[in-house]
C-alpha cells in the first residue's frame, strides 16, 4: 500500500514554530530570528532594475559570476587565494546546509552536532539516512564544546562535524585558541568541517574566528544574506571552500536541489556589496544597544542568569522556576503576553534555559521585559 517515506516521517515540526502557532497577534515577540530591518535600498532599487533590464530567467548553477567573484574578495582577508570557483551561489543558507549534508554523508554515517543547536541540524542528518550525534554546549563554559565531550561521541562512523559560531540560539562566539583546538579535533579524524557562519558580520567588540583561513582541506563554509543584510525573505546564500573537488560536486548537487539561484536577486545583493557595505556594521550597532538592556534586565531579575552574547542576536539566558520546564515557563510568559522560544526546542541541553531574539525595538524589549518579570515572579510566588 502507497504511503510515506520514512524520512519525511522521521521528522517532526520544530518546538519553536509550536509556540508562534500558540501565539496571538498581541504578544510581544522575542520569537522571531530575523532582523526588524528592510535590505538596504540601493539593494531593492538593483532588484528591481535588473527584472526591468530582463534577468528574470534561468542563470548558472554556481551563480553570478561578479557576485561569486565579490564574495571572494570579502573573504581575501581571511583566504587571499579565493576566487568565484570557490564559491556556489544558494536559494539560502538553508537551502546550503542541507546541499552540503548531502554531499558529505552516507546512510549509516554519523555526524556530530552542536546541542543547543539551529533546529534544521539534525533533521537534514536524518534526511541522508545518517546518525545526528550531539556535543553539549553547555552554560558554564559559555556553550562552547569540550574536547574531551567530542571525543566520546567519534568512531568509525563519523564524517562530519558542524560548527555554528556565532551561534544560534546561544549568541556564543569562541576565541582563536579554541578555533584551533575544535580544528584540531576535526584533522585528527579526518572530518568534514561544516561551518555554520552566516552570523559573521553581527558581532560586538571582536573579530569574528572563521574556520576559513586555517589551511584546512575538508572545511565547507556557510552562509547567508538573511541576517547581515536583513534579507530573510529572500532565500539568498551560498556555499564556499577552497576545496574545488567539493566545490565541484556540490554546485553538481546544486543542480538537482533548486537548478539555480534567483537572477535579479543576485545583482541586489551585488549592489548591497558594493555601495552599503557598512550595513551589516549599522545594524550591529543597534543591536549592541538592544543586547546590553536586554541582558542587563534579565540578569536584574531573581532566578535569571544570563552570559552576555558575543554574536548574534539572541540571548539564551538559564531560567529557574521550581518544578517547571523551559516549554511550560514559555507558555506562562506566553498567556502573560510575551512570546519566547524553550530551550527545549533546541535540544535536551537547551532544557532550563530560555530564548529570546532581540530583534525588536528597545522599547517594546523594555515592556517585554517588564511582563517576564511579573510573571516570573508570579510564577516563583506559586511554587
Amino acid at each position: 500500500m502507497a504511503g510515506f517515506s520514512d524520512r519525511v516521517l522521521a521528522i517532526q515540526p520544530t518546538g519553536v514554530r509550536k509556540m508562534f502557532d500558540m501565539a496571538g497577534d498581541d504578544v510581544i515577540s522575542f520569537g522571531l530570528g530575523e532582523p526588524d530591518f528592510q535590505p538596504p535600498e540601493v539593494a531593492i532599487d538593483a532588484m528591481c532594475k535588473a527584472m526591468r533590464d530582463g534577468h528574470n530567467k534561468y542563470t548558472t548553477t554556481a551563480g553570478l559570476p561578479a557576485l561569486r567573484k565579490r564574495i571572494a574578495e570579502d573573504w581575501a582577508s581571511v583566504q587571499p587565494d579565493l576566487d568565484e570557483g570557490n564559491v556556489c551561489m544558494t536559494m539560502s543558507g538553508t537551502n546550503a546546509l542541507l546541499c552540503c549534508s548531502l554531499a558529505t554523508l552516507n546512510p549509516g554515517d554519523n555526524i556530530l552536532l552542536p546541542e543547543p543547536y539551529f533546529p534544521l541540524y539534525a533533521p537534514d542528518a536524518t534526511l541522508c539516512g545518517a546518525e545526528p550525534r550531539f556535543y553539549p554546549c553547555l552554560f558554564e563554559n559559555e556553550f562552547v564544546p569540550l574536547i574531551e565531550t567530542l571525543e566520546s561521541l567519534v568512531d568509525e562512523n563519523t564524517k562530519v562535524i558542524l560548527y555554528n559560531f556565532p551561534s544560534n540560539p546561544t549568541g556564543a562566539t569562541i576565541t582563536v585558541e579554541q578555533r584551533d583546538e575544535l580544528l584540531e579535533f576535526a584533522r585528527r579524524h579526518d572530518l568534514w568541517i561544516i561551518s555554520d557562519e552566516v552570523y559573521d558580520r553581527i558581532i560586538y567588540g571582536s573579530e569574528h574566528v572563521s574556520f576559513l583561513g586555517t589551511g584546512y582541506d575538508k572545511l565547507l563554509l556557510v552562509n547567508s544574506f538573511s541576517k547581515t543584510f536583513a534579507m530573510t525573505g529572500w532565500r539568498i546564500g551560498y556555499i564556499l571552500s577552497t576545496n574545488l573537488d567539493a566545490m565541484q560536486q556540490l554546485i553538481k548537487l546544486q543542480y538537482y536541489v533548486t537548478a539555480c539561484s534567483n537572477d535579479a536577486m543576485q545583482y541586489a545583493v551585488l549592489a548591497a556589496f558594493e555601495e552599503a557595505n557598512d550595513y551589516p556594521a549599522q545594524m550591529t550597532k543597534e543591536f549592541q544597544e538592544r543586547r546590553d538592556l536586554i541582558c542587563s534586565r534579565l540578569n536584574a531579575m531573581p532566578g535569571v542568569s544570563c552570559h552576555i552574547p558575543e554574536g548574534a542576536f539572541y540571548v539564551f539566558p538559564k531560567v529557574e522556576v521550581p518544578g517547571m520546564n523551559s516549554e511550560e515557563v514559555a507558555i506562562e510568559l506566553l498567556k502573560g503576553g510575551v512570546l519566547c522560544s524553550p530551550g527545549s526546542a533546541f535540544g535536551e541541553s537547551g532544557e532550563g534555559h530560555l530564548r529570546f531574539a532581540y530583534t525588536i525595538g528597545r522599547s517594546d524589549i523594555s515592556l517585554g521585559m517588564d511582563k517576564v518579570e511579573a510573571v516570573l515572579s508570579k510564577l516563583r510566588d506559586a511554587s
